[in-house]
């Protein structure tokens, strides 16, 4: 549940950081494309390139923090049988063998079920 909840604010964070981004004012003639270059606007001629600025920088530690938080959830969800994370007594219950008594004729033990 909190994983789903995280996903979902991970996806709109990353479109409002996008359009954000997008707002912001360019160092050249095309600044005006995105309503950036109206110098009459609510937060004055800089103001809103700084408002701005500092928006998308907040926008950008909320996803980090978010995406640390969703790779320890998921961290925390992978499960015993897992095909990537596997340790050694999976290994030798697939094959039958334990790890002293191996032949040494195969170079990599991988396990791939069925």
């Amino acid at each position: 549940m909190i994983y789903t909840i995280l996903l979902v604010v991970a996806v709109i964070l990353s479109i409002l950081i996008i359009f954000f981004i997008l707002m912001q004012q360019g160092k050249g003639d095309a600044s005006g494309m995105f309503g950036g270059g109206s110098s009459g606007a609510v937060f004055g001629a800089s103001g809103a390139g700084n408002f701005i600025t500092k928006l998308t920088t907040f926008l950008v530690v909320l996803f980090f923090l978010n995406c640390l938080a969703l790779a320890y959830l998921a961290k925390s969800k992978v499960s015993d049988d897992s095909v990537i994370i596997s340790n050694d007594s999976s290994l030798e219950d697939v094959n039958g063998e334990s790890g002293a008594a191996q032949d040494n004729t195969s170079q990599d033990n991988i396990s791939i079920p069925d």
